[in-house]
C-alpha cells in the first residue's frame, strides 16, 4: 500500500445530527464531508459500516455483508416518493447527544416497510431494473441474508432455536418459507440495494472533495448470523450449531480482565480447503466499499485467543494458531497489493509483526497509551516508522479530556515535559503530536476536536450496554476548529490532493 502524509477523522455515521434519532447517509453526512474539506481533512475513518448486533455493537452484525439498514436516509425516500411529509414527525423520544437505539429502530424500520411497500407498487421501470440487478450481482450474499433477517423477524429466536428443518436449511422447508414471505423477503432487498445507492452516492461526493473512506473489516462475525447459518462448515460449532469455544482476549492495555466478545471462532481448516473463497468474497465486497480498510484484530490470523464456550472467564482462553501467510498469500493473489491497515493491539508477539512487514501493512500506534514514563515505550512517537498510523486514541480508548482526567499525575507531568505543554489544551496537545509524528497516517476521533470528555466516549471494552451510542449536533461546531487543523495539517505536511 502506498503511503504519503495524509490526516482525517474518525466518525462513525450514526454520530452525526440528524432529525430521526440517529446520523444516518443523508445531508448531514454531506455537511461532514464539507467540514472535512474545510479542515484540510483527507480520510474518513468509520465504524463497521453492517447491521448491528447484540448491544447495538457494529461489530456483531447479523451479516458480514450487509449494509446497516438504520444509516438509509429516509429524506431521500421521501423525494422518490416512497414516503409522506407526514410520516417523517421525529420520534419525541429521540434525543440529541445519543443514539436511543430501541425508539430509532422502531421508527425507522416502520418508515423503511412503507418505503418498500410504495415501491413495489409504484417504482418506476429505471427503479426496479436498477433494483433488480443489484440483487442479482449481490446475490451471493443477499438471498442468506433476506431469508435469515425474515426466519429472524416470524420466529423470533436465534436460528439454532428454530423449526429445525430451516435452521438446517432444508429445501423443501425453505422453498416453502419464500413462496409464503416473498414481501418480507423483498422488504430486506430494497432496504440493501437503499443502502446501496446512497453510500455510493455519498463516497462520490467524498471523493469530490478528496476525501477517502477508511472502513473496518472486523475479523469475527456473530453467532446469531445469516453468515454462520447460511454456512455452518465454516465455523468451529457443534452438530447444533454452538460453538465450541468463543473469541475474546486476554488481559490487555483496553481491559485489565480481558474481554469476551462471544463470536464463534472460524474452522481454519476448511477455509483452507476452499482457498479462503468465503473470505475473498467478503474482502472484495469490502474493497468495492471502502478505499482503505482497517483489519480488526490483525494479531487473530497470526494466533487467536479461544475461550472454552462454557466459561465467561477470557483469562481461562488460549491461544491458538491463526491461518497466518496461507490467508494474506491467497489475498494477495487475488487483490495485488493490500489496502488493509493493521489493527495490531493488545498482546503483540514477533511473529505478529513479522506477518504485518512481509505484506507491507501499516500498524497503529495510540498515543494515549505512550505516557508510563517508560523511555521504551513503542508508543511514543520517536519510536514511530513511517509505515504507522497514528491515534490520539480510537473508538475504544476515552475521549482525550477523559483520559486526562483520569491519567495518574505522574503520568501527566510526563506527558506535560514529553510534549512541552501545559495540558491545559492537552485534545490539541495529542492531536498536534500525531500529526508531527513521522507516522504516514494520523487520526483522532471528532470527539476531541470537539474537546468533549467522557460522557461522549463511543465504546467501554468488556461493557455490555451503554456504548456505540453518542452523537454530536452541529451547535458543538465552533468555526475555529476546522481553520485551526486545517493550519497544523499544512505545517506538518499532512495537505493531500486525490
Amino acid at each position: 500500500m502506498k503511503l504519503t502524509r495524509r490526516c482525517g477523522i474518525l466518525l462513525h455515521p450514526t454520530s452525526l445530527p440528524g432529525p430521526f434519532g440517529s446520523g444516518d447517509f443523508g445531508r448531514n453526512a454531506y455537511y461532514f464531508v464539507d467540514w472535512l474539506s474545510s479542515a484540510r481533512q483527507s480520510l474518513w475513518q468509520m465504524l463497521p459500516l453492517g447491521d448491528i448486533g447484540a448491544g447495538n455493537s457494529p461489530y456483531m452484525s447479523p451479516s458480514a455483508f450487509a449494509g446497516n439498514v438504520l444509516l438509509i436516509g429516509l429524506d431521500a425516500l421521501r423525494e422518490a416518493g416512497w414516503l409522506k411529509d407526514e410520516e417523517l414527525v421525529p420520534d419525541a423520544s429521540f434525543e440529541e447527544y445519543r443514539v436511543n437505539f430501541p425508539a430509532v429502530i422502531a421508527f425507522r424500520i416502520s418508515r423503511l416497510k412503507l418505503a418498500a411497500s410504495r415501491f413495489r407498487e409504484s417504482a418506476s421501470e429505471q427503479a426496479r431494473l436498477a433494483f433488480e440487478n443489484f440483487c442479482d450481482k449481490t446475490g451471493f450474499w443477499l438471498q442468506s441474508y433476506a431469508l435469515f433477517k425474515t426466519i429472524s423477524e416470524v420466529y423470533g429466536a436465534i436460528w439454532q432455536e428454530w423449526p429445525k428443518p430451516l435452521a438446517k436449511q432444508q429445501p423443501a422447508a425453505i422453498d416453502a418459507f419464500v413462496s409464503g414471505h416473498p414481501n418480507e423477503i423483498h422488504f430486506w432487498k430494497f432496504c440493501q440495494w437503499c443502502f446501496h445507492e446512497q453510500w455510493t452516492a455519498l463516497r462520490s461526493y467524498a471523493h469530490s472533495k478528496g476525501i477517502d473512506i477508511i472502513g473496518d473489516v472486523p475479523i469475527f462475525v456473530s453467532l446469531n448470523s445469516a453468515d454462520v447459518w447460511a454456512n455452518p462448515e465454516l465455523f468451529d460449532l457443534d452438530s447444533s450449531g454452538y460453538p465450541l469455544a468463543v473469541a475474546g482476549v486476554p488481559p490487555d492495555k483496553f481491559s485489565d480482565s480481558g474481554q469476551h466478545w462471544g463470536n464463534p471462532l472460524y474452522h481454519w481448516n476448511r477455509h483452507a480447503e476452499t482457498r479462503y473463497d468465503w473470505w475473498l468474497k467478503r474482502m472484495k465486497h469490502m474493497m468495492d466499499t471502502y478505499d482503505y480498510i482497517r483489519l480488526d484484530h490483525f494479531r487473530g490470523f497470526q494466533a487467536y485467543w479461544a475461550i472454552p464456550a462454557d466459561t465467561e472467564i477470557p483469562a481461562e482462553g488460549k491461544w491458538m494458531p491463526g491461518p497466518g501467510n496461507a490467508f494474506f498469500d491467497a489475498m494477495k493473489k487475488e487483490f495485488g497489493p493490500l489496502r488493509f491497515i493493521a489493527e495490531d493491539l493488545g498482546v503483540i508477539t514477533p511473529e505478529v509483526n513479522e506477518l504485518r512487514k512481509k505484506y507491507e501493512l501499516p500498524g497503529m500506534r495510540i498515543l494515549q497509551f505512550a505516557f508510563d514514563r517508560n523511555p521504551a515505550n513503542p508508543y511514543l512517537p520517536y519510536h514511530y516508522n513511517h509505515d504507522t498510523v497514528a491515534y490520539t486514541g480510537t473508538h475504544d480508548n476515552d475521549t482525550i479530556k477523559g483520559w486526562w482526567n483520569t491519567l495518574p499525575e505522574q503520568d501527566r507531568d510526563f506527558a506535560r515535559r514529553y510534549l512541552s505543554v501545559s495540558g491545559d489544551w492537552i485534545n490539541w496537545d495529542l492531536i498536534r503530536a500525531a500529526w508531527a509524528s513521522t507516522a504516514a497516517l494520523a487520526l483522532t476521533p471528532y470527539q476531541n476536536i470537539l474537546g468533549l470528555d467522557s460522557s461522549a466516549r463511543m465504546n467501554r471494552p468488556g461493557e455490555k450496554t451503554g456504548s456505540w451510542e453518542w452523537r454530536f449536533a452541529w451547535k458543538q461546531v465552533e468555526s475555529w476548529p476546522s481553520a485551526y487543523l486545517a493550519e497544523i495539517t499544512e505545517i506538518y505536511g499532512r495537505s493531500y490532493s486525490r
